[in-house]
């Protein structure tokens, strides 16, 4: 759930402050980048694409972790828990990325974008491998299409909703703080969160916290 909203927050923050692309919504991403190739005002190709690039790096990196024969042997805590040491990394490099760079229209924000791409690519691949039952952390539309096809007022049994509804309530709530911060106080707080976030997550994880062996 905490990864869901970090989605949230990284999206608003690359969305809002970035130049109109999303770093972990590649659905919406895809998209923007067709919008931008056909001649939209206010999109930019390049970043898109380097966006979708660094999603799918960091989707690699992920896969390459996950079959590590040093990290299979082991506990599933320990794969995740240098996944999530990796995401950190990549999520604070953002954050230095910006506080180095400046917010005007010449100033293209390719060192945040990347890292922070392939951040949410990792990310999403390892919570894809983990397979926590309806708890998505990038893609809400099976999620949502699933509660209402299996909702009471569908004809269907309404079964887990609470926690169908968890995860895009705190992907929706991640995007409102995010979007509130980057526009009213400064790009560098919500990344800054984002970072503290991945923090409590890989304390989490490598606690042992967060997943039995």
């Amino acid at each position: 759930m905490a990864l869901a909203g970090l989605t949230g927050l990284v999206d608003a923050t690359s969305f809002l402050g970035l130049g109109r692309v999303f770093v972990a919504n590649m659905t919406g991403n895809v998209v923007l980048l067709a919008f931008a190739l056909a001649g939209a005002p206010g999109l930019s190709a390049d970043l898109s694409a380097l966006a979708l690039a660094g999603f799918l790096i960091g989707a690699v990196l992920a896969g390459r972790i996950g079959r590590a024969p040093a990290l299979r042997r082991g506990r599933r805590a320990r794969w995740l828990t240098v996944a999530l040491t990796i995401q950190t990394g990549l999520i604070i490099a953002a954050l230095i990325a910006a506080s180095l760079t400046g917010e005007s229209r010449a100033d293209r924000p390719y060192a945040i974008i990347v890292p922070l791409a392939a951040a949410m690519g990792l990310q999403h691949a390892t919570a894809r491998r983990v397979a926590v039952p309806e708890v998505p952390t990038n893609v809400l539309t099976t999620t949502l299409t699933g509660l209402v096809v299996d909702s009471r007022l569908a004809g269907g049994p309404g079964l887990h909703v609470p926690r169908r509804l968890a995860a895009p309530v705190a992907m929706f709530t991640g995007a409102l703080i995010g979007g509130a911060l980057l526009l009213h106080v400064d790009r560098i707080v919500p990344l800054a969160l984002a970072a503290a976030i991945a923090t409590g997550c890989l304390t989490a994880a490598a606690t042992g916290r967060l997943i039995a062996p």
